[in-house]
C-alpha cells in the first residue's frame, strides 16, 4: 500500500518507526538493494526474503501499464503493511518529445525516483528497491544506488542473474578454463556486435526484443550461428529454449538472451588422447591419426584461416583474428609464432622450423581436407613477405583446389613500427624485401634504385640475418647516390616485444652490425622530417604534400 493510500483510508501514513521524541530528527533509513533472481520465486536468496520482511517500504520500477516483473516474483512476502512504491518508467523505448531525448527522459526520472525514495530514507524507514536478476548487473535499481548510496548506509544482495539461469535451463557450460567469457547488450551497433562475438570465446547477448534482427545478422556475419542458442523467458512462465537459428524474430521479448557456450566444455569427448608433435611438421600419418577426433555438433566444414597475429602479442590481433584462433581445431607455424597464441584444451598444435612454409601450407591444407578448422599462423600481415603466399600456392594445386581458404590481415612491422616513430609512411613509400633467399641481389638492388630516384620512403624487410651481413651496406651505398647523408632513417626492433627499440639514426651513420632479422628499416624521402619536441620525443614524418617540379 503506498503512502496516499494509507492517508485516503484515513491513516496517517505513519509506523513505529516514523515516531520519534519531540524536538530530535529520525535516525536515517537503510536502503536495500535486493536482487531477486531470474523469474522463479524459489530462486530467491534467503537474504533477499529476509530483507523484504524487515522492511518499511518496497519500491520497484515498471513500465506504463503498471505491472512489475519485480513485484511479482516478491509477490508472496509483501504484507498489507508495506509502503509500495511503483516507480513508473516515462518511455520504455527511444521515441519521447522530452527536451533532453531519451537519455534525458530517463535521467529526469531517476531523480525524481531518487527524491522519492529519499523522503522515506529520512524519515528513518528502511527502503528496499527490489530488481529482478541482480540489482548491480543491468537492474534498474542501479540508478537508485548511484544517487542514493553514498547519502544512506546501504547494502546490496545478489541474485541470481538470468545468464546462469539461461546456461541452467540449457544444460550447457558457460565457460571452463581459460575461456573468456563476454556479456554484450543486443542494443549494441551490429558491426561492435559482430566484433565482439567474433573475438570471444563464449558469449550472451542481453536485451533482445526489438534487437533482435541486428543480433541475428551478427551471429551469422560472426560464424557463430551454428553455436547460438536462445533462452526466453528463463524459470518463468511461458519459459522456452530452442537454437537461435530456429527463432521467428516477431516472437521474442526482451526478457531473452542469446547464448554462444563454452566451446571447450560442449565439444564431444576425444576419440584419441595422443599428444601432437610441437617442434616439428608431422607426416601425413601422423596428421591423419590427429584429426579424426569428433568434432562438435556446431562444427562447420573443414577450411584454412591465414591469421596475422601482428608484429608481437595478444595487444596487436584483431578480433576476427583472435576468433578465428579460438575456433580453429588445429593450429600450424613457425614454433615462435604459435608460442604468442593461448593453450587451449582440446587444440592441436604443429609447429615447424621458420623454413619449411610449403610443407606447413600442404599439411594445413591436408588436415582441413580430412574435414578439421585449421589456422596457420603468421606473424605480421600474411600477406606480407609471410604465409598467405605459400597456401594459396599450395592451395590453387592439386588435390586442395576444392579445400576454403581465408586469408585474415594483421598488422604489419612496417605499420607497427612507423607507429612508435610517428608518421613516416605518410606520403608514398615502397616495401622491399632485403633478403636474397628467394630472388637475386641484383633485382634487389634494381628495385632500391628505382625506389629511391622516384623519391619513396622505404619500408625494407629481412633486412639482415647471421647468414646474410653485407646486404644493409651495400643498400645504404645505393641509397646514398639518391638521398641526402642526413635522411632519417628508422630501426624498429622487435615492436611490441619485450625488447622492442625504436631509434632514428641519419643514413650516413646507419651501421649494419646493429640490424638482424628482428629490425625493420624505414628509410625516409627528401621530404622526411625528424623533430624533436619540447617533451624530448623526436617526431619523424613525412608531409603529406609533395612540392611541385
Amino acid at each position: 500500500m503506498s503512502v496516499s493510500e494509507q492517508q485516503a483510508d484515513g491513516g496517517t501514513g505513519e509506523r513505529e518507526t516514523d515516531r520519534h521524541p519531540a524536538g530530535e530528527a529520525p535516525a536515517a533509513g537503510r536502503l536495500y538493494g535486493v536482487g531477486l533472481g531470474p523469474g522463479d520465486p524459489s530462486l530467491m536468496t534467503v537474504r533477499a526474503v529476509q530483507v523484504i520482511a524487515e522492511a518499511d517500504v518496497v519500491a520497484y520500477h515498471s513500465a506504463r501499464h503498471g505491472r512489475s516483473i519485480a513485484r511479482s516474483i516478491a509477490a508472496e512476502h509483501l504484507r498489507a503493511d508495506h509502503i509500495e512504491e511503483a516507480l513508473v518508467y516515462p518511455v520504455t523505448t527511444e521515441s519521447t518529445d522530452h527536451p533532453g531525448g531519451y537519455r534525458g527522459a530517463l535521467d529526469e526520472f531517476y531523480e525524481e525516483a531518487a527524491a522519492r525514495l529519499a523522503v522515506h530514507l529520512d524519515a528513518g524507514r528502511t527502503v528496499a528497491v527490489i530488481s529482478e536478476g541482480d540489482p548491480l548487473f543491468y537492474g534498474s535499481y542501479q540508478h537508485m544506488h548511484k544517487r542514493l548510496a553514498h547519502r544512506y548506509p546501504t547494502e546490496v544482495i545478489p541474485g541470481v542473474t538470468s545468464i546462469s539461469a539461461a546456461a541452467a535451463r540449457l544444460g550447457k557450460p558457460l565457460a571452463e578454463a581459460d575461456e573468456v567469457l563476454t556479456i554484450l547488450p543486443g542494443t549494441l551497433p551490429e558491426e561492435e556486435l559482430t566484433a565482439r562475438l567474433t573475438a570471444t570465446d563464449a558469449a550472451v547477448v542481453m536485451k533482445l526484443g526489438r534487437t533482435f534482427p541486428t543480433v541475428r545478422r551478427a551471429m551469422e556475419r560472426s560464424g557463430r550461428m551454428p553455436e547460438a542458442q536462445y533462452v526466453e523467458r528463463a524459470t518463468m512462465a511461458g519459459e522456452r529454449t530452442d537454437r537461435l537459428a530456429a527463432i521467428d524474430g516477431d516472437s521474442v521479448p526482451y526478457f531473452s538472451v542469446a547464448v554462444v557456450p563454452s566451446r571447450i566444455a560442449n565439444a564431444a569427448p576425444a576419440s584419441s588422447a595422443a599428444e601432437p608433435d610441437t617442434t616439428s611438421v608431422p607426416d601425413t600419418a601422423t596428421a591423419t591419426a590427429t584429426a579424426t577426433d569428433a568434432a562438435p555438433e556446431w562444427a562447420a566444414p573443414g577450411e584454412v584461416v591465414v591469421v596475422g597475429t601482428g608484429p608481437a602479442g595478444p595487444l596487436w590481433l584483431t578480433p576476427e583474428s583472435r576468433g578465428a584462433l579460438a575456433a580453429a581445431e588445429d593450429l600450424v607455424g613457425y614454433t615462435t609464432y604459435l608460442d604468442r597464441v593461448p593453450v587451449r584444451p582440446g587444440q592441436l598444435r604443429h609447429g615447424s622450423d621458420n623454413k619449411v612454409e610449403s610443407e606447413r601450407a600442404e599439411l594445413a591444407l591436408d588436415l582441413a581436407r580430412r574435414g578439421r578448422r585449421v589456422a596457420v599462423v603468421s606473424g605480421g600481415d600474411p600477406g606480407v613477405f609471410a604465409m598467405a603466399t605459400a597456401v594459396l600456392e599450395v592451395a590453387c594445386q592439386d588435390p586442395y583446389r576444392s579445400v576454403p581458404v581465408r586469408v585474415l590481415p594483421g598488422v604489419t612491422a612496417a605499420n607497427a613500427a612507423a607507429a612508435r616513430a610517428g608518421a613516416p609512411l605518410g606520403h608514398d613509400y615502397a616495401v622491399l624485401s632485403l633478403s636474397d633467399r628467394l630472388k637475386p641481389w641484383e633485382v634487389i638492388a634494381e628495385r632500391l634504385r628505382s625506389a629511391a630516384a622516384a623519391d619513396l620512403v622505404l619500408a625494407l624487410y629481412n633486412p639482415g640475418s647471421r647468414s646474410r651481413t653485407w646486404q644493409v651496406g651495400k643498400m645504404r651505398e645505393l641509397l646514398l647516390e639518391h638521398r641526402a647523408p642526413d635522411t632519417p632513417v628508422i630501426l624498429g626492433r622487435d615492436v611490441g616485444g619485450p625488447e622492442e627499440s625504436v631509434r632514428t639514426v641519419r643514413l650516413c651513420d646507419l651501421d649494419p652490425t646493429q640490424v638482424d632479422m628482428r629490425t625493420l628499416l624505414i628509410i625516409g624521402s627528401s621530404q622526411t622530417q625528424a623533430v624533436r619536441r619540447d617533451d624530448g620525443t623526436e617526431a619523424v614524418w613525412t608531409p603529406r604534400r609533395y612540392p611541385e617540379g
